[in-house]
């Protein structure tokens, strides 16, 4: 469920994503908890607004944050951690 969030959010993925639990471990380390915490209410289906409410986030809180989510996924040594 997160591998395929995650490979959504990758432009240029080069190699396969790593297991479940090893990525959250990844993840868990490398982002913000609000980052995080917005990548695993993306990955159970939850809307915008459910997530927004839940992390206490307006609209352009909400937009920046998930800007800053997409951008740190794209950084190359992040995606390095991220594949086997």
């Amino acid at each position: 469920m997160i591998r395929d969030r995650v490979a959504g959010y990758i432009k240029k993925l080069i190699g396969t994503l790593k297991e479940e639990q090893d990525l959250l471990k990844v993840l868990k380390a490398r982002l913000t908890k609000r980052e995080y915490k917005l990548l695993l209410g993306l990955a159970e289906g939850l809307a915008p607004e459910e997530i927004m409410q839940k992390l206490k986030l307006d609209r352009d809180s909400y937009k920046m944050l998930d800007a800053k989510l997409l951008k740190k996924l794209n950084q190359e040594k992040l995606k390095q951690e991220l594949v086997e």
